[in-house]
């Protein structure tokens, strides 16, 4: 980067980016009224790992890698109108019975520079939502309603 770019410092360095000002995508629609979040949570890899003692000398035990694991997405907003695209789909594949097919989605998170430019950005394939939650009511505190949407998916990576 540049001295001149947001990012830089005046020696020329990085400054790591805010975590707050960020935009969540699903599927084509890059414009959706579903991409504003409160929350997004679950950004993470692991690598599983099964451990083979050395045959013969008993002081050694190997870790192999195994699989990839990957945690649920979990997004967190003001409860939206029942007509979000979003909420369409949670209803459909939480409240139908399955009488429907699951329809996953693509979902991109991207973290925003002050000029809403994406700086890093992280893709999370077929993608469908397995827990839809609305935090508790309170009628001694004055905030907004929220809900919690938890989603499975097949993979992520990063893409910026």
């Amino acid at each position: 980067m540049s001295a001149a770019s947001p990012a830089a410092n005046t020696e020329g360095g990085f400054y790591p980016p805010s975590a707050f000002y960020f935009k969540v995508v699903f599927g084509n629609r890059a414009n959706s009224p579903d991409s504003s979040f409160q929350d997004v949570s679950g950004i993470s890899s692991e690598m599983s790992t099964e451990e083979v003692p050395e045959g013969g000398e008993n002081r050694f035990v190997h870790k192999l890698p195994t699989a990839i694991k990957h945690p649920n997405l979990e997004l967190k907003r003001g409860i939206a109108p029942s007509t979000s695209p979003l909420v369409v789909w949670c209803q459909t594949v939480m409240e139908r019975g399955f009488i429907e097919r699951i329809e996953p989605q693509t979902i991109r998170v991207y973290l925003l520079d002050e000029k809403a430019q994406p700086l890093r950005g992280w893709v999370f394939v077929n993608a469908f939502p397995v827990k839809w939650e609305v935090d508790g009511f309170n009628s001694t505190k004055n905030e907004v309603a929220i809900e919690k949407i938890t989603f499975s998916y097949t993979y992520s990576k990063r893409i910026k």
